[in-house]
């Protein structure tokens, strides 16, 4: 077991590695000069030349790329001694550090994970991440929790009434579901909802959880503006859940201890969700976990949307501002997020089933 583990643990290393590469050089090709953004285009020679120094980008790339190495990884290199010296340990930027070892006035030490800082707010990326992702896990939490529930009810109403015109609707539904991109659905969503019916509903078309208020006594929590996007995010998985409880329902009651079940006189309705739904939601739970991962990464343009306050916002108005730290550290987030969770449901089903941990 513990081979499997270390060998899904490297493989979630190589590519958490590929996605530094990649993220690194794409967005160091690209056209804009980080200096002028920071200090406007009216900003003289000299200041831009000492900017772009300071940032390190008057060194060769690969020299750039192996300090964004340094500054990512928790275990680092770096000289004590010269404050000139390009890879010395600043401590305003790193924070606390521990030292782990020095020889030759280089010291490798541990520290947090460095992802630069903002071009246009000079925070640093980690601190903008924190803020934005605790609203990003309650948006995909919400909706997940929404998709399960609804979703493994209605299939189970659609195994236990198969054929019939909730059935029929259901799956036009899940089709429907699983086809339509999240940002055309949110605009629907916020438009009927927040619009047109929104004398009766009482939603916002835009805001996040918690509102100011107008009297300046701070800020105050307000749920509704969650029912919306979290509907909207968790609908594409709803439309799988539902698909896959009803055939997976149908399928198990084929089996032999269903048949016997029913020879006992038990009702239809009991004999699924006492005997046969247990079974049934194998592939469910697969596809649970799969989507969890997929909804933090999937809420960018539902955030954006709704004007939620997560990560999906930051990344747009990042991008719409040229602040690739701000970008670059948001997808460096979600690619280590998806990472983990991928690893982790790689665990338990190595725990579950022997076959997998050959592999």
């Amino acid at each position: 077991m513990w081979k499997f583990i270390l060998k899904r643990f490297w493989y979630g290393i190589l590519v958490l590695f590929g996605v530094i590469v990649v993220v690194f050089f794409l967005f160091n090709v690209l056209p804009g000069d980080p200096a002028r953004m920071m200090l406007g285009q009216r900003a003289d020679s000299a200041s831009v030349v000492a900017i772009n120094r300071d940032l390190g980008r008057d060194k060769p790339l690969t020299i750039q790329f192996l300090n964004y190495l340094n500054d990512l990884s928790p275990i680092s290199i770096h000289n004590t001694e010269n404050p000139q010296n390009f890879w010395f340990l600043d401590k305003m930027k790193y924070g606390k550090t521990i030292t782990i070892v020095s020889a030759a006035g280089f010291s490798l030490v541990l520290k947090e994970p460095y992802l630069r800082r903002s071009y246009q707010s000079k925070r640093n990326v980690s601190d903008i991440l924190a803020e934005g992702f605790v609203n990003t896990i309650i948006l995909a939490l919400v909706a997940m929790a929404f998709a399960i529930l609804v979703g493994i009810s209605v299939g189970i109403i659609c195994a236990i009434y198969k054929n019939s015109i909730v059935d029929r609707l259901a799956l036009v539904f899940s089709v429907l579901g699983m086809s339509l991109p999240s940002f055309f659905v949110a605009i629907l969503n916020a438009w009927i909802f927040a619009f047109v019916l929104v004398k009766f509903t009482g939603l916002n078309m835009s805001g996040s959880l918690y509102g100011v208020d107008d009297f300046g006594r701070g800020t105050f929590l307000e749920l509704k503006n969650l029912i919306l996007p979290a509907i909207t995010l968790g609908i594409r998985p709803l439309a799988v859940i539902v698909e896959l409880t009803r055939n997976s329902l149908l399928e198990v009651m084929t089996q032999d201890y269903i048949r016997t079940a029913k020879a006992k006189g038990l009702s239809k309705t009991r004999v699924i969700l006492k005997h046969a739904l247990k079974n049934a939601l194998n592939p469910v739970v697969t596809a649970i976990s799969g989507w969890l991962a997929s909804l933090l990464a999937g809420a960018v343009f539902v955030e954006f949307v709704f004007d939620w306050k997560g990560i999906g916002v930051v990344i747009v108005n990042a991008l719409d501002k040229y602040d690739f730290p701000v970008v670059m550290g948001s997808v460096l987030f979600i690619s280590i997020i998806l990472i983990m969770i991928n690893f982790f449901v790689d665990i338990i089903y190595g725990m579950l089933d022997p076959r997998i941990r050959m592999q």
